[in-house]
């Protein structure tokens, strides 16, 4: 504060010596201005008085007053003249991230970003919050920031360690028991698989099929009169369950190749082949229907030479049984080579220790929940066992075998259903015992947290895939702009917008229309895996898109009814259940719900679906041909026109119907008729034999003697969808 005065005092005095210089210069008298001195400096007043003509004194003071203002300084700490040795703010950074994620690294607003942009190459127009920037513009924000960036590979947390269960090493050769071989049936729809393991386990599993085919996995173990045990599997034969009998195959120790005697190898038969082949597995070819009176079991043998299948009788290694499921002749010849074949083998297995299987099949049953068929491979399996298989883990609560008969253990190569499942695994997932349940959770919070690493790793390939066609497709753009100005670019692109014509409700229908979103349901986890592949073969997407909004096992819920109304889609059950009130709801909303227990007809009702989608078809229908035997002109007014005469070959002429004119194979006009005589009298309809004579709509036209005039009328039909699901 005292300086602050001083300060003060300092420019009174300089202001009061120039006001004296002032007088000085006009002749005034000096002791006009003395009472402005401060005591401090009255000792220049008479000195000043006496010598008004010291004026150079005078100025000395007031200059050497300014100094001592302008050059006063306040005690303050010096600020140095050294460059700045503060580091730069260091922001991370990613491929691909968005604009909203970069201001948010960088603690800045989104506007900050579009601003650091402005008069660049980019885009301003284009750019959103969930806009991914290039690399280039990402350095340039940074660099205008005056930050300083770091690259971060991957926006994740720090890597965890590995907490998955894994398979137990090799058990010692001497710790291994025989165990009974684990079969699957495989072979083309409807060539008797099922009616012979019905045959085989003496139930009645074929009549319960509906359609008289095997919609999902069987996992059943056969005992035989000589007391040998075989599990077998018995795996659909429809083209739509590859995937199934893929997986059949990888679980299974012998293949069971059933062809029939009337039919010969058909594609699914090669599909088997290909299978076991691929698995390593051992064939033995069992050939039905040999009760037929068309049966011809060699044929069959020489069409298998083609795919390296060679028989005994041809000198290979692969027995062939004639069999008759119908009647059961030969089946327990059939089973003793399939025994005989597993002693070759000498299967064995560890029984001890943690349990080891594969999950054959996965469904949610009402009162149990979600339930899984299994192939026990190594270990014995009891209650209160805790399993992690996929995703998903349980605490066995309740086991029984094929028949739903509760048991207490379940060996290798033994078929169990279990139950107690926190989740539904998928069919084809390992099975491993764990030792505890927070361990369990633990294996599948590791393997969901990999599952989310992995599909971000792919995100990240496809983001970067994107970026460079958004690149390309951003320098294309630049060229099509040339050196425009950016606000002219903008003024441009606004121009575009403004002569693109929006939608009419009308066209916007037809648009949407043009999209089916389905919800698929299914009563195990195979058969849906079988529903998505006939989807994934959709391929006439130019005609009607194909839209899977959501699929899951179990009976159709509230939950699929609202989403289906919500997108304006179809559910389809497979072999699945819609309670009455469902139904009225459905009915409510004008949502459809179509139920099959037949694969075919479902896929059939899916391709009627896809086809009433369509436009129809504009066809025409031939209603009669002439030809023109004469040309000639008549005169109207003032003007001639031409006319043809012409003799009706098929069918007959109407004037109100349409018609073209045809040369050569080449169709030269096409519309209506102005007149049609037949001598000199307007006629409607001209049959055949009939002579007439003809005028078009259009004058130009020239007939010519030869040329072909057909009458037809367009119908619309409609449309059937292109989509060959294969069977």
């Amino acid at each position: 504060m005292n300086q602050k005065l001083l300060k003060l005092d300092n420019l009174l005095q300089f202001h009061t010596i120039c006001r004296q210089l002032h007088s000085l210069g006009q002749r005034r008298m000096l002791a006009q201005w003395s009472h402005g001195f401060s005591s401090a400096y009255l000792m220049w007043t008479p000195q000043l008085k006496a010598r008004p003509w010291q004026t150079d004194i005078l100025l000395g003071a007031a200059l050497s007053q300014y100094r001592l203002l302008v050059t006063k300084k306040e005690e303050r700490p010096q600020k140095s003249h050294l460059p700045s040795t503060k580091s730069k703010k260091e922001v991370q950074v990613w491929i691909g991230m968005t604009v909203e994620e970069l201001a948010r690294a960088m603690k800045k607003d989104i506007d900050y970003i579009y601003e650091a942009l402005l008069n660049t190459a980019i885009d301003i127009d284009s750019l959103e919050a969930d806009s991914h920037l290039d690399e280039v513009w990402i350095k340039e924000v940074i660099k205008k920031a005056g930050m300083k960036l770091k690259w971060s590979k991957l926006k994740q947390d720090k890597v965890r360690a590995n907490k998955d269960a894994v398979k137990r090493p090799q058990a010692d050769p001497a710790l291994l028991t025989p165990r009974s071989p684990v079969v699957t049936i495989m072979g083309h729809v409807d060539h008797g698989k099922t009616t012979l393991l019905d045959k085989l386990r003496k139930t009645q599993v074929a009549a319960m099929e509906f359609g008289g085919i095997t919609q999902h996995i069987g996992a059943f173990l056969v005992s035989l009169p000589s007391g040998e045990k075989i599990t077998f599997l018995d795996t659909p034969g429809h083209a739509a369950f590859s995937a199934m009998r893929a997986r059949g195959a990888r679980v299974t120790d012998i293949i069971i190749l059933v062809v029939a005697a009337d039919d010969g190898v058909m594609k699914q038969t090669v599909e088997s082949i290909q299978h076991a082949k691929d698995a390593q597995v051992p064939i033995v070819l069992a050939i039905n229907k040999c009760d037929k009176a068309e049966a011809d079991p060699e044929k069959v043998k020489k069409e298998l030479l083609a795919y390296d299948v060679v028989c005994e009788d041809y000198g290979g290694d692969v027995q062939a049984v004639h069999v008759s499921a119908l009647t059961g002749d030969n089946l327990m010849a059939l089973a003793e080579a399939t025994v005989a074949l597993a002693e070759m083998l000498e299967l064995k297995a560890d029984s001890t220790g943690p349990v080891e299987g594969t999950v054959i099949e996965s469904f949610t049953d009402k009162g149990r929940g979600p339930v899984t068929t299994a192939i026990i491979e190594r270990g014995t399996l009891r209650r209160g066992t805790v399993l992690v298989a996929g995703k998903s883990w349980a605490k066995v609560r309740l086991m029984f075998d094929e028949n739903g008969k509760t048991i207490s253990e379940a060996y290798p190569s033994m078929p169990v259903g279990i139950t107690g499942w926190r989740d539904l695994p998928s069919a084809g997932d390992e099975i491993l015992e764990v030792e505890s349940e927070p361990r369990a959770r633990e294996v599948v919070d590791w393997r969901k947290y990999e599952q989310e690493q992995e599909k971000n790793k792919v995100d990240l390939k496809i983001i970067e895939e994107k970026r460079k066609e958004h690149q390309e497709a951003h320098r294309k753009a630049r060229e099509k702009y040339g050196t425009l100005h950016w606000k002219q670019i903008s003024f441009k692109k606004y121009l575009e917008r403004k002569e693109q014509k929006p939608l009419k409700p009308k066209e916007k229908i037809e648009r949407d229309s043009n999209v089916l979103p389905i919800i698929l349901k299914g009563d195990v986890d195979g058969s849906i895996e079988a529903l998505l592949n006939v989807v994934d073969s959709y391929d006439a997407s130019h005609e009607c898109g194909l839209e899977l909004v959501h699929f899951g096992v179990g009976d159709i819920s509230e939950n699929d009814v609202n989403l289906a109304e919500t997108f304006d889609g179809v559910i389809y059950g497979f072999n699945v259940n819609a309670g009455n009130v469902i139904l009225q709801s459905a009915a409510k909303k004008g949502v459809k719900i179509k139920l099959h227990k037949v694969i075919y007809r479902l896929i059939e009702d899916l391709q009627e679906e896809l086809s009433s989608r369509l436009p129809c078809i504009v066809e025409e229908h031939l209603i009669g041909e002439a030809s023109i035997l004469a040309t000639f002109s008549i005169t109207e007014g003032k003007k001639k026109v031409p006319v043809a005469g012409c003799r009706v070959l098929k069918g007959q002429l109407e004037k109100q119907k349409k018609f073209k004119l045809i040369r050569n194979g080449h169709i030269i006009w096409k519309g209506s008729l102005t007149t049609m005589k037949h001598h000199k009298e307007d006629i409607s309809v001209i049959k055949t034999g009939m002579d007439c004579g003809l005028s078009l709509d259009e004058e130009k036209i020239e007939f010519k003697v030869g040329d072909e005039i057909v009458c037809y009328e367009e119908k619309e039909v409609p449309a059937k969808t292109s989509w060959d699901p294969g069977f």
